[in-house]
């Protein structure tokens, strides 16, 4: 293997809800950074990845979700491939998982409430005494609109139920409603990159949920405090490069709702891609 010889994964469309055009170009825009710093490039679509040939000493680079190159490229990490985003991070971040790891290190993070999809939360809802309900898929990242729900009450999030049951879903996360204003943020490890803004007012959205918020009221919060805990969420779930969302109260305490790995970084795109492909870039030199 050249010793400059990376390898690209991009993401498989469906994973990329009405996003397919931005998270290919930060993807382009990575790759284009990693060769100005040198290294050779192959790039291959999740389908492609699954049917190449590699030696177990390959670096890496992807934008993955599908189970099975998720799963590949655990197996390359284990027999001491650089992987970034980690395969394991990947999988950590789908919703039940990223719900337990973020409570469980007291990230800040709504109350919830991680169930099979035919269990009766009546008593549980209760006990959480919320305002309103969201109701998320647990077993994987959120690839349709009704994937995430909004439930004004507990008959609400007893239908969802009933319909991810239906639609086959075995698990959910069920978050409590917080109020207050929407904030979207994106950073990258190793580095100063990090980015926030608030998306109701740019209109920038995925599944136009954030109208349930609406426009956000400016509370003053610590922007290098939601780094920090944003940090310290990417490390115990194992991203390098990540992004996500948060509702910061009029207090200007905040909680982390959401938590992706290498998301579109639309609105920072040329700002991020650098620093994208330096993080990786120090992963590999370190590995040396």
């Amino acid at each position: 293997m050249s010793k400059n010889k990376i390898v690209g994964v991009k993401r498989q469309t469906k994973y990329s809800p009405n996003h397919i055009g931005n998270d290919a170009m930060i993807f382009n825009l990575t790759a284009e950074h990693l060769i100005q710093l040198g290294y050779e490039l192959e790039e291959y679509t999740e389908s492609e990845f699954m049917l190449a040939d590699f030696e177990d000493q390959t670096y890496f680079f992807n934008m993955v979700r599908g189970r099975n190159a998720m799963k590949r490229l655990q197996r390359f990490e284990t027999n001491g491939a650089i992987v970034v985003n980690s395969g394991y991070g990947i999988e950590n971040c789908t919703r039940a998982s990223m719900t337990s790891i973020l409570l469980e290190n007291r990230i800040p993070h709504p109350q919830s409430i991680i169930t099979d999809v035919c269990q009766d939360v009546t008593d549980s809802l209760r006990a959480m005494n919320a305002p309103a309900y969201w109701v998320k898929r647990g077993d994987s990242h959120a690839v349709h609109r009704e994937d995430v729900a909004y439930a004004r009450n507990i008959d609400e999030v007893k239908s969802i139920l009933l319909e991810f049951e239906l639609r086959g879903i075995p698990n959910a996360v069920i978050n409590e409603h917080l109020v207050g204003d929407l904030v979207k943020f994106y950073g990258v490890a190793d580095t100063d990159f990090f980015y926030w803004f608030y998306p109701y007012d740019l209109s920038h959205s995925k599944f136009g949920l954030e109208k349930i918020n609406g426009a956000a009221k400016e509370f003053p919060f610590s922007a290098d405090e939601l780094k920090k805990a944003c940090d310290k969420a990417g490390e115990v779930l194992g991203v390098k490069i990540y992004g996500g969302d948060c509702v910061v109260d009029t207090d200007g305490s905040f909680k982390i709702i959401d938590f992706n790995d290498w998301p579109s970084f639309a609105p920072c795109r040329e700002a991020a891609a650098p620093k994208i492909a330096e993080c990786i870039h120090k992963q590999i030199q370190n590995s040396r």
